[in-house]
């Protein structure tokens, strides 16, 4: 049976580093005679090169939490329910893809045991589970004050001699990597005399080469070297190094769009959604609504030890005004935080790459296609059965809502509001789930996301042309999809498994865009209708499954991640905002 270790990974991480090696605080006294210089196994100057050579496990912190050891390669984890093969340390790059794809923090990350271990000095250790993996995690230090040094490097291959009390010359053995010097020292008794084959080499963390003759003048490159770098330690995989110069251009490139706001603990991202930073060389910063009146602030930045800060002062606009802390940066994006209730997450758009917004263009561009609902919310609570239904903004202030084999007709128009932004209102006398004034609050190539001012209503639309459907993706699920019944393999609401209400019903799936839910004998208990787009924002391949209002496979209804596609079988995630997910697998025979 596979064991699973899980582990949630927040903006302040689990901090754990295990220690196998001390250190002394003086140095032996060399000897600087005729004879050669030898010192012992258990020395001060042996436990600096011990420490420069040990095992440096904080590449995959990512995934262990720990710098003290790494996992030996291959090894499976299960990333936000993806399952991936990691085979070398490029792999590792593949789960921070993953976790920088959702905008939210909260990410889960499993580890399929037994495991095999690293330690510092190169132990093999098996992991059979999770306690096993905290015994020795909870011996670490984290923070940067681990035993290994980074910041210097042997030059392989150099040789050691090994001598006796009379200082004879016993053995010599060449060593080519930190792994040989390890297991060199582990070997010898403490009392065993050793010296290298001077002169040697050492390669400083700028790449600079240091030529040392003695062991004198290595322990002093080692001892002034050590401190001299950020090790980057710490289990925040995310706490990129940054250069002060770098991150200030990135800044004033182009404009950057509040994607999620929260202050003091409070989400305020439905007041702040598509406001705009726009950095400027002098120190300025404008903010705003793109199109409506826009203030100005200044701005600054510093890089230290504690990695980069970003300082924005405002007089009219005071929820922006703190000492921000700079998490991530990369893909256009970059997440601030300050504390655990402040948090800003904002998205690069540069102005050739915007469309122009007035209310011509937004008027022709919803009257270009229909457009399905991924998303509508009341008051915080998702309206599950609009999931899918498609609207229809038609020419003369009609519109049109297809639920199943209901239509429904009202009027929608597009005006402005005090500030200039943009607001679609529509009204629809028999769904009032929908009839509201909303609030243009991000208009992308293929989706459009509303809200109601100062409320938790939301709206989200997905475009849908007839040309999408020429798309290889979307071709590939239709073919799949071709009046084919499908076994609900599994299914879990947050980790709550209830595949067994599932066990007596076949789904089937038509390629018009149908699908039933049938009992055994091939009697229909419910209807309902999918919708396959590739997110062009995401660029992932997504599905909206939706039923008729009423049925009692509402639970099953959501717009999903297709996580794998195979001739017979289907795996899709949902990601819900209580920082779980919902996960649904389909087989057919």
């Amino acid at each position: 049976m596979r064991k699973f270790l899980s582990y949630t990974m927040y903006i302040s991480l689990l901090t754990i580093v295990l220690s196998f090696t001390s250190c002394q605080d003086e140095f032996e006294e060399i000897n600087t005679g005729e004879e050669p210089q030898a010192i012992t196994a258990n020395s001060s100057t042996a436990e600096l090169i011990k420490r420069t050579s040990t095992n440096d496990g904080s590449y995959d912190n990512i995934v262990d939490g720990t710098s003290c050891f790494d996992i030996k390669f291959p090894y499976t984890v299960e990333v936000n329910g993806l399952e991936l093969t990691i085979d070398s340390r490029e792999d590792i790059h593949q789960i921070e893809e993953i976790f920088d794809a959702i905008d939210d923090d909260v990410n889960f990350l499993e580890i399929l045991f037994p495991i095999t271990i690293t330690a510092g000095d190169f132990t093999e250790i098996t992991i059979n589970g999770l306690q096993d993996l905290r015994e020795l995690a909870a011996e670490c230090e984290e923070g940067g004050d681990d035993d290994d040094i980074e910041c210097v490097d042997f030059v392989y291959p150099t040789t050691l001699y090994t001598f006796n009390v009379s200082l004879e010359q016993t053995s010599s053995v060449v060593v080519k990597s930190d792994r040989d010097m390890r297991i060199f020292f582990k070997e010898l008794g403490e009392d065993n005399l050793i010296s290298f084959d001077f002169p040697i080499s050492l390669k400083l963390y700028d790449e600079t080469i240091i030529t040392v003759a003695s062991n004198e003048e290595l322990a002093g490159t080692i001892e002034n070297a050590k401190d001299d770098c950020d090790e980057d330690d710490d289990d925040d995989y995310n706490d990129d190094d940054f250069d002060e110069d770098d991150f200030n251009e990135e800044l004033v490139e182009c404009v950057w769009f509040v994607k999620e706001f929260k202050r003091n603990n409070i989400d305020q991202t439905v007041q702040y959604v598509d406001y705009i930073l726009n950095f400027k060389d002098d120190g300025t910063v404008v903010t705003g609504f793109r199109g409506a009146t826009t203030i100005e602030g200044t701005w600054s930045t510093t890089v230290g030890d504690d990695g980069a800060k970003l300082n924005m002062e405002f007089d009219a606009s005071v929820d922006f005004n703190l000492e921000w802390n700079v998490y991530d940066v990369g893909d256009d994006r970059i997440k601030l935080f300050n504390g655990e209730s402040n948090r800003i997450i904002m998205k690069q758009i540069c102005e050739e790459d915007l469309p122009e917004i007035n209310l011509e263009t937004i008027r022709e561009i919803l009257n270009e296609c229909s457009w399905v609902i991924k998303r509508v919310k009341n008051n915080g609570e998702q309206i599950d059965r609009l999931l899918g239904s498609e609207f229809e903004f038609k020419a003369g202030g009609v519109i049109t809502l297809t639920n199943e084999n209901n239509i429904s007709e009202g009027t929608w128009a597009i005006t402005t509001n005090v500030e200039g932004r943009f607001i679609v209102a529509i009204t629809m006398g028999d769904e009032q789930a929908v009839s509201f004034d909303w609030l243009l609050s991000d208009l992308k190539d293929r989706f459009i996301k509303f809200n109601v001012e100062g409320t938790m209503y939301e709206l989200m639309i997905v475009r849908n042309c007839g040309d999408d459907d020429n798309e290889e993706d979307t071709v590939d699920i239709k073919n799949l999809f071709n009046d084919v019944e499908w076994d609900i393999a599994y299914f879990a609401e947050n980790g709550d498994e209830t595949t067994e209400g599932y066990v007596d019903v076949k789904l089937y799936i038509d390629n018009d865009g149908s699908l039933e839910i049938r009992n055994l004998n091939g009697e229909v208990f419910s209807t309902g209708r999918w919708f396959a787009y590739k997110n062009t924002f995401s660029g992932q391949l997504e599905l909206i499954i939706a039923f008729a209002p009423g049925s009692n496979y509402l639970p099953l209804a959501n717009d999903y991640q297709i996580l794998e596609i195979m001739e017979n079988r289907i795996e899709l995630k949902h990601e819900n905002e209580t920082g779980g997910y919902d996960k649904l697998i389909l087989e057919k025979e």
